[in-house]
């Protein structure tokens, strides 16, 4: 299985912080913004990622994260010269994804729970049809608000409903088999102009092929959209970190964990920055 991260967004929400700056590249407390997400793939156990960067960015993003061979990973990166819709990663990615599953993740989203990986783990394992999640909120009327059954099967998706059929919405992580390329060909842009997500979620609903995982109350999933939103992650990353003792996003210590690569690996680039309390936890691994 490939993974893509869509990390291609202007962050207008965010101005003036994002005008000398993109926002995947906005620091979330003590990591930048684009790692939560690559650290997602990584606990689906895929280390083939292409990162989808906005125009004239990719020195950038390459400078922070290399090849990703000091995480385990083979990292590649496109550029998105337009904004047109999630879905349109797909297309983007569709050479580097060829004829195989792919996972797809969007750029300012943070999952965590203590059992995040087995979960992804067991999304990742479905090899037919595609896979979402359901998250639990009080109001989903703001959301893609999913429906499914006792089995996870799903029954309907709406855009912002005014009277949802659930309280569960789908978050930016999908999984999809190797129909989704041929889907993804055949979007028309909807009314905003955009290749939607959810009509990629629709048509394997229409297949009977779309299964929904719901997560437990004690997962966590951060939107880094907006400014508030993006200093409550940082402060709730910080909270989990000082109240766990393990840090959330920790690149090295997911490619170790997953053993594509080495503690002597690790303990080096924990030497190089020996001076920051990072440095120091990867030196305790």
């Amino acid at each position: 299985m490939k993974g893509i991260v869509l990390a291609a967004g202007k962050g207008t929400r965010l101005y003036p912080m994002t005008k000398p700056v993109c926002k995947p590249l906005l620091p979330v407390y003590d990591k930048p913004l684009i790692y939560y997400p690559i650290a997602i793939l990584m606990q689906a156990g895929i280390s083939e990622i292409l990162i989808i960067v906005p125009p004239g960015e990719t020195d950038t993003f390459r400078a922070l994260l290399g090849d990703g061979s000091q995480y385990g990973l083979r990292i590649a990166f496109a550029e998105q010269p337009v904004a047109r819709g999630i879905a349109d990663a797909l297309l983007i990615g569709q050479r580097f994804v060829g004829g195989e599953r792919v996972c797809l993740v969007l750029g300012d989203n943070i999952f965590y729970a203590p059992t995040l990986g087995a979960t992804l783990k067991r999304a990742a394992a479905n090899d037919r049809g595609a896979t979402v999640f359901g998250y639990w909120v009080e109001d989903p009327r703001p959301f893609g608000v999913v429906e499914f059954d006792k089995d996870g099967r799903a029954i309907s998706i709406e855009e912002k409903p005014r009277y949802p059929k659930s309280n569960y919405i789908i978050p930016g992580l999908y999984f999809y088999d190797h129909q989704v390329m041929e889907i993804a060909r055949n979007l028309r842009p909807s009314a905003r102009g955009e290749l939607e997500i959810t009509d990629v979620n629709l048509e394997y609903l229409h297949r009977g092929q779309l299964q929904v995982i719901p997560l437990e109350k004690n997962f966590t999933w951060l939107d880094a959209g907006t400014a508030d939103s993006l200093l409550e992650a940082g402060q709730t990353i910080r909270h989990i970190q000082d109240t766990t003792g393990r840090y959330v996003g920790c690149l090295e210590e997911l490619g170790l964990y997953e053993g594509w690569v080495t503690e002597e690996q690790v303990h080096a680039i924990g030497r190089e920055l020996s001076m920051t309390l990072y440095g120091k936890y990867l030196q305790c691994l």
